[in-house]
């Protein structure tokens, strides 16, 4: 009987056992599930969607534009308080007074007298606005017309004042966007004919942007902003007018004759200028079938310098005179090969049939053209001989100046394969040539990001840019004698940007990173140094990126600073020692916060090395939940001519986009980037293909390992361009840590991409370096997902780059996807279909299920 018991006890035990696996089994995947809503959900994409339209225009307070007034001591300034309000701002620099420029209650209530209509007083759309009679007076327009106000009793007058009306650009071809955006103004568009007219903003690929309809005889005031490119057309879509927003407020009209300028002063007729013409002049020299000739400027026979210019060897214009006219410069330059690219637009506007689109785009190992410098002697009509030992294989030739007492020119040689930068003076009489100062390195010389040049000619000296010391920084060198004279910055930190050069205090305003200890190296602030390198003062203080701005007579300067995690601070400060004045603005982004963005987090990690710092941001969701377990997506863009994690504010849209599918969001600096060590740059140099991976890895992880809710099982990586090569290296090189990537636009071997970026960092001749570095080459090593995105007319990738990596896929017998974008050019997956398909890739691979999102 115990036996039986135990027999039927142990059957119900097991069978409740099995049973309580079975639903805990179930629970837990009901849990999971639980754990993936809100994770590549409707909800999400809604919010990634939205995120853009949703954080424009929150963050308040956060830009000054100064209008001066006369004497250089006094300004004002009008800023954003919130939607549609503002406040209008005078300042003293002298006594540091900040307080507001008037009562603009008492304006509202004297212009909604006036007007006839109500007029608040946080919006009271002022523009041209200038104070007089030393600042107790304005005159402004409101209401299209013109006024004048007394600030003392606050008697407000008409007076004939009027936006200035705009004088429409040509219509008959729509060449340039908004590829400029300076500060920001009001147009008043006025539609004057009989008939609707439709308005549009050009962005800066001149895509028009619809803004709406204006009816016959209506007007309509846009905020808008200096360079930016307006548009407007009848309903049949002709052009009625083409505006470009100037730095004052003015009136685009179109009227019944549109298509004619508005009525305007005729443009000055301005006498031509003779080019070539000696300091003398006596003699005029210009370029006649590829050769130089000189002719009297009063009249007479022409006298030939050259005869062997050829239409593959031109001499070429300008001519450089010397200064008491006796000699003349001109550069002879045997003509590149061509090298076209041909691209097929699929489907072109306006016709059915696909269009050819060829342009040419030298590649690295091209024959590239071949400068030389001639020298003539005006007396003689002979040539100088140069020697051209100093300067036998130029990737360029530029910066070519005679001294002022035209006893020798100089010019700058940087050598093919970027390993030498040479200045290099010529004697006048003899054409001797001697090395005023060079750089040279085994790896790269960054001349096209790390290259300053002032001459100093009155007392005999330059100001050079060099890493000789390892680090960015800048030297004062002896012309004649050719030789260094003194560092004028030095330390471990980088010299980013000359500001100004003060020759007559001999001084040298910078941009510095590094140069605040305890800061990240990258935030940007403002030094000033003497020329003996004595007197580093370090203007600008907080803890941020700063810009500057100076007063025109540079006694005081406006200092913006921000970071990733702290909206900007706008000060004024005294040039002279860097004392705070006061402060004008600290930005308002509380409705930013309020819409749910988040603040991003600034880590620093280490290096590969285990001592270097690097450093990078991370980006959660809004609706973060410290409970779950989110995959990890890496934006990466590890070009050497650059850093790019984010030093200042901004909504970063595409990361928090990201972000809001359910994914942590990751930028890292590793090394082999720049505006670092030298030691830290020449990483990448021949090795495109290292990109900072391990350091980059590395920061993940001591990341992860103080944020559990950090999933480094499920590791995807985006990036266009340079960015879409790392982002392809990833998954060949990476696999065990990069499951996921998506790659726009690639250069993903570096022989099919454009000259100069590529030679820069790989070097000349063409060598093995470019094979380590091809996504081609290395493709049978693909593991995980990848996605190839590319627009067909990319001009400046070509796209066959991209295509060439499907066809070693597909040899390899690899698994890919690949979305071409019609009509796009570089940077396909910033359009709204490849944006898109981009989130859909990485939550579909990454949260493993379909994208909830709702066509």
């Amino acid at each position: 009987a115990r036996w039986f018991e135990r027999f039927w006890r142990d059957l119900w035990l097991n069978r409740m056992k099995r049973k309580l696996t079975w639903w805990g089994a179930v629970g837990l995947a009901g849990m999971i599930c639980f754990a993936a809503l809100g994770q590549g959900s409707k909800a999400d994409y809604d919010r990634a969607l939205s995120l853009a339209q949703r954080t424009e225009g929150t963050v308040f307070r956060s830009k000054v534009k100064p209008v001066w007034l006369p004497g250089g001591t006094r300004f004002w300034y009008r800023v954003e308080t919130g939607p549609g309000r503002e406040e209008y701002v005078w300042v003293d620099a002298v006594t540091g007074e900040r307080r507001l420029a008037f009562d603009a209650a008492r304006l509202a209530k004297a212009l909604s007298t006036a007007l006839g209509k109500e007029v608040a007083a946080d919006s009271l759309g002022l523009s041209t606005l200038e104070f007089v009679e030393d600042g107790a007076a304005m005159v402004f327009t409101a209401g299209g017309r013109g006024w004048r106000y007394r600030l003392a009793d606050g008697d407000l007058s008409s007076v004939a004042r009027a936006e200035a009306e705009m004088r429409s650009k040509s219509t008959s071809k729509l060449t340039r966007g908004s590829t400029r955006t300076g500060a920001e103004t009001e147009i008043v568009f006025v539609n004057q004919t009989k008939a609707d007219a439709e308005l549009y903003w050009l962005d800066a690929s001149a895509e028009r942007r619809g803004y709406g309809r204006l009816r016959p005889g209506q007007e309509r005031r846009h905020h808008t902003y200096e360079g930016h490119v307006w548009l407007l057309t009848d309903t049949q879509g002709t052009v009625l007018g083409v505006f470009e927003a100037g730095f004052e407020p003015g009136r685009a009209v179109v009227r019944a004759d549109a298509g004619a300028a508005p009525k305007s002063e005729p443009d000055k007729v301005v006498a031509p200028s003779i080019p070539g013409i000696s300091p003398d002049g006596k003699w005029v020299a210009s370029i006649e079938n590829h050769n130089v000739v000189m002719k009297p400027s009063a009249g007479g026979d022409k006298v030939r310098l050259s005869e062997d210019g050829t239409s593959e060897d031109p001499y070429e214009t300008p001519v450089s005179w010397s200064p008491d006219s006796r000699r003349v410069v001109v550069i002879q330059r045997r003509q590149a090969q061509k090298h076209p690219v041909h691209i097929v637009q699929s489907s072109p506007t306006g016709q059915l049939q696909p269009k050819l689109i060829t342009h040419d785009y030298l590649k690295p190992g091209d024959q590239i053209a071949h400068p030389r410098p001639r020298l003539f002697d005006v007396a003689s009509g002979k040539r100088i001989e140069i020697s051209e030992a100093l300067f036998e294989n130029p990737w360029e030739l530029s910066e070519l100046q005679w001294q002022p007492d035209s006893a020798a020119f100089s010019f700058l040689y940087n050598q093919r394969g970027h390993r030498v930068l040479r200045m290099i003076s010529v004697d006048a009489g003899t054409g001797a040539t001697r090395t005023v100062v060079e750089e040279v390195s085994k790896t790269f010389v960054d001349y096209a990001h790390k290259f300053h040049l002032t001459r100093l000619d009155r007392t005999g000296e330059i100001l050079w840019m060099s890493e000789r010391s390892g680090w960015n920084h800048l030297w004062l060198v002896d012309v004649g004698l050719g030789r260094i004279k003194n560092p004028v910055t030095h330390g471990d930190w980088v010299v980013r940007k000359v500001e100004h050069v003060d020759s007559e205090k001999r001084q040298v305003w910078f941009m510095a990173g590094g140069i605040r200890p305890g800061q990240d190296p990258y935030q940007l602030q403002l030094g000033r140094v003497n020329f003996d390198g004595t007197g580093l003062v370090v203007l600008t203080e907080g803890d941020g990126s700063h810009t500057v701005e100076f007063s025109p007579d540079r006694r005081w300067f406006l200092d913006t600073w921000s970071r990733p995690d702290a909206p900007p601070v706008i000060e004024l400060r005294r040039a002279e020692d860097g004392k705070q004045v006061c402060v004008l603005e600290r930005a308002d982004w509380s409705r930013l916060l309020e819409s749910g963005w988040t603040v991003p987090e600034r880590i620093e990690g280490v290096a590969r090395d285990g001592k270097t710092p690097i450093y990078g941001i991370l980006v959660k969701p809004s609706n973060f939940d410290s409970g779950r377990k989110y995959p990890v997506v890496e934006e990466v863009y590890a070009g050497p001519q650059g850093a790019f994690v984010p030093k200042q504010f901004g909504r970063l849209v595409r990361h928090h986009a990201m972000a809001e599918l359910g994914f942590v969001v990751v930028q890292i600096d590793g090394m082999g980037t720049s505006y670092r060590s030298k030691a830290f740059h020449d990483v990448s140099a021949g090795n495109l293909a290292d990109a900072g991976f391990e350091d980059r890895k590395g920061w993940i992880r001591a990341a992860a390992r103080t944020r559990p809710w950090m999933d480094l099982s499920r590791v995807g990586i985006y990036g266009g361009s340079a960015g879409g090569q790392n982002a392809m290296r990833a998954l060949l090189d990476h696999g065990d840590f990069y499951s996921v990537a998506v790659a726009d636009c690639g250069c993903h071997d570096n022989r099919m991409d454009k000259i100069w970026w590529n030679e820069l960092w790989l070097g000349w001749p063409v060598g093995e370096a470019y094979v380590k570095s091809s996504n081609v080459e290395d493709a049978a090593k693909l593991t995980g997902h990848l996605m190839l995105v590319v627009g067909e007319l990319d001009s400046n990738v070509d796209p066959a780059s991209t295509m060439q990596v499907v066809n070693a896929l597909q040899k390899a017998d690899k698994d890919y996807e690949l979305v071409v974008v019609t009509g796009a050019d570089h940077g396909a997956a910033e359009t709204p279909y490849g944006s898109r398909r981009r989130m859909d890739f990485l939550v579909r691979h990454l949260h493993g299920r379909e994208p909830r999102w709702v066509r």
